[in-house]
């Protein structure tokens, strides 16, 4: 199977593209970087996953944040091993990194973020939107898309940390 035309990748689009929900695209792309034999960060779903990430420091005003991982995703980008050539297949990744460098050019002159869609071919957009219908998308732009991190439940996390201070005492 083709990994663009799994269903956590259709969602990464649908949510890139659409609402630019970048937060989501994190989470979802992650969920399923995951599930991949052996997965390292020199897996190509990291490279998208560092995208989405910049784009939601550099809405937020995190400019710092921003380009240091929009630099990293472009290197990522640069980087993907021979092994995986399947992922230029149906994104035009020589786009997206112009898009990158275009970005990061806007944050370092102090512009405005700006968004940009994901430039994929015509057979995976229509797959996408198979997917759209199933998923919860909130208003594009809204305070509860661009702060999404500040509104989920963290609780589980903060166990987690508190659990792993008690170990290393």
């Amino acid at each position: 199977m083709n990994p663009y035309y799994h269903p956590l990748f259709l969602q990464f689009i649908v949510y890139f593209n659409d609402n630019q929900d970048y937060f989501e695209c994190h989470e979802v792309l992650e969920e399923y970087w995951k599930t991949q034999d052996g997965f390292s960060k020199d897996h190509p779903l990291t490279a998208y996953i560092l995208l989405a990430t910049g784009m939601y420091h550099w809405r937020r005003g995190n400019v710092t944040g921003a380009s240091r991982t929009m630099n990293k995703a472009s290197q990522r980008f640069r980087q993907i091993p021979a092994k995986f050539d399947v992922y230029y297949d149906e994104v035009a990744v020589d786009e997206v990194l112009h898009h990158i460098q275009n970005s990061l050019n806007r944050m370092q002159s102090g512009t405005c973020f700006t968004a940009f869609p994901l430039p994929v071919s015509p057979e995976l957009q229509a797959a996408a939107e198979t997917a759209r219908p199933s998923l919860l998308l909130l208003p594009k732009n809204s305070a509860s898309v661009i702060h999404k991190h500040m509104q989920r439940d963290r609780s589980d996390i903060l166990l987690q940390r508190e659990e792993k201070k008690k170990g290393s005492s």
